[in-house]
């Protein structure tokens, strides 16, 4: 069932893609299915080009046959899709479990539009059910973990096959628990952007327009109010 209900968010999503368009093309097991529409799509004709938010991304994109150009800081993208691992009724967004974040968030901050594919599993009442991924220098991934902790929360190393996951910027993720979620995800965001050691944050506050959540009744389009 759930793969069938991402791919049934997917392709409400690509609906929206349009000849011409430089796209955000996002990361994750959701987003694939988002990348193998716009292939399909880009085989029978549609000329689009996309700007990918991981390795992972990139190198599916090309055996899909999608067109790619490099992020520039500055550019405007028409329109980004993209995964999520949890949205609240206010369209707030917690990403990065794919080990993406950094790069998501600074793709999908310059598209007009960010559209968001779930299955209805990944809407919350409030943030934090699950972790908050926070990228991290490894030179000062120590300190910053005993700074992280002394907000109230767990914080563990993400770990890959025995050892520290590596993101595509080579830095080190950080997974935060908090026991009772997170009531002021702007506040949070804040004090973490401002620690020494902490490069950005799974959290993607105020950037989603659309979502598509999709369930056993169908895909609900949820827009973020103005």
């Amino acid at each position: 069932m759930g793969d069938s209900l991402k791919r049934a968010a997917a392709a409400a999503a690509v609906e929206l893609v349009r000849d011409g368009m430089l796209l955000g093309l996002g990361t994750g097991s959701t987003a694939d299915h988002a990348l193998e529409l716009l292939g399909e799509r880009v085989a029978d004709g549609l000329a689009i080009t996309g700007v990918p938010t991981s390795e992972r991304t990139a190198a599916r994109a090309r055996e899909l046959g999608i067109p790619l150009r490099p992020f520039e800081p500055g550019m405007r993208l028409d329109l980004a899709i993209d995964g999520a691992d949890e949205v609240s009724p206010q369209l707030e967004l917690i990403k990065g479990l794919g080990g993406a974040l950094l790069r998501e968030k600074r793709v999908e901050s310059c598209a007009e539009q960010l559209v968001i594919i779930i299955d209805d599993s990944k809407l919350v009442a409030r943030l934090g059910r699950g972790p908050l991924p926070v990228e991290v220098a490894p030179a000062e991934a120590d300190a910053t973990l005993v700074v992280l902790r002394a907000l109230g929360c767990e914080a563990e190393l993400r770990q890959a096959a025995g050892t520290v996951f590596v993101t595509d910027n080579g830095n080190w993720i950080a997974h935060l628990r908090f026991a009772r979620g997170i009531p002021e995800p702007t506040a949070l965001d804040a004090r973490l952007q401002a620690l020494p050691g902490v490069i950005d944050t799974g959290l993607f506050l105020g950037m989603a327009d659309i979502v598509y959540s999709a369930g056993p009744a169908g895909v609900q389009r949820l827009r973020r109010a103005p």
